[in-house]
């Protein structure tokens, strides 16, 4: 019989053995699998993208095991239609958007077929509908637009949907413009530059880049939509407000000219962990909410966003996820908002 003495030398050996097989496969074990997932922004000329690209290096940057990468998409409508499809899992959009994609109503893409996928993560910021015109062209209301060769937003997008409205208030289709002009905001700009085509509708945070460049290189004058006008549509569609351009706030442009206005807002795919959309809004809007204001270039953003108010104006159910974010940092959720 092995002495006490061989005994514990042996358990001594075997743990020893034990302990070094267990740093071996530690070692030699995978790291951590990251989840890559595509943000969906809007064109490239507006400000979603820049947008969403602070937001990517941000979550990059922190190494929370997802990984963020940008796509430059239509806009509104298809940001919406990828987060049901899974072809994005983050997306930034407008808010009036959100809401008939997730019912399923108000959109001809969404007729019967609710993206019930959508969940919202946050409100952003307001974005106010530019009708711009070149100067000379006599357009100085909407009703004007009839026969004319206009920009009406990228097909998909949320711009499209609000020159639906808007025209609408006027009792006027996309069928009454002599042309209804597509693809970017960016070669829309050139279009109005180059005389080209007679007005453009883009829905864009104030201080768009493709607006001032319009600014810039052509005479032009924003189209005032009228009270009444604004009125109507609001009492229609209840994600519109009443806001105006500002005098100033594009070169050469000194009246302010009364808009509507939505909201910006970051939604996900419900597929998405509730743990990973967490730690994701935790580095956005927590911290490194002070790094994401400084950095990215977007005015309206860095005017506009409050996380006291991010819940406000969200039209579909929170994210599991964003949920637990709000109540940990003592944001109220609303019950309305909480997904059954």
């Amino acid at each position: 019989m092995p002495s006490l003495a061989s005994r514990r030398a042996g358990a001594l050996f075997r743990a020893a053995m034990l302990a070094l097989s267990t740093l071996l496969l530690c070692a030699t074990a995978p790291a951590a699998s990251t989840r890559f997932v595509t943000l969906g922004a809007g064109a490239t000329a507006g400000l979603y993208y820049p947008t969403a690209e602070t937001m990517a290096k941000l979550v990059n940057d922190a190494k929370l095991g997802v990984r963020v990468g940008v796509r430059a998409t239509g806009g509104s409508v298809f940001n919406a239609q990828g987060l049901e499809d899974d072809a994005l899992q983050l997306a930034i959009l407008q808010n009036n958007v959100a809401y008939f994609a997730y019912r399923g109503q108000g959109i001809a893409a969404f007729a019967n077929k609710p993206a019930r996928h959508l969940r919202g993560l946050a409100t952003l910021y307001p974005e106010v509908l530019h009708i711009v015109a070149r100067k000379g062209t006599g357009i100085g209301s909407p009703a004007d637009l009839k026969g004319r060769v206009v920009y009406v937003g990228d097909i998909g997008s949320g711009a499209e949907q609000d020159a639906i409205a808007v025209l609408g208030a006027y009792g006027l289709t996309l069928a009454d413009l002599k042309t209804a002009v597509r693809g970017s905001a960016g070669n829309a700009v050139n279009l109005l530059r180059d005389g080209k085509i007679d007005a453009l509708m883009f829905t864009v945070g104030i201080g768009s880049a493709a607006i001032a460049e319009a600014a810039q290189t052509t005479s032009i004058e924003f189209v005032p939509i009228a009270p009444a006008k604004i009125a109507e549509l609001r009492a229609r569609y209840p994600y519109y407000s009443g806001t105006a351009i500002g005098a100033g706030a594009y070169p050469g442009v000194d009246t302010a000219t009364p808009a509507i206005a939505v909201q910006a807002m970051l939604a996900a795919s419900d597929r998405l962990p509730a743990r990973e959309v967490d730690r994701l809004m935790h580095t956005l809007f927590d911290t490194r909410l002070k790094a994401f204001l400084d950095q990215v270039p977007n005015p309206n953003l860095k005017a506009s966003f409050k996380l006291e108010h991010a819940v406000e104006a969200m039209p579909i159910p929170l994210h599991e996820g964003a949920v637990a974010f709000y109540r940990s940092v003592g944001v109220a959720v609303p019950a309305s908002l909480l997904a059954h």
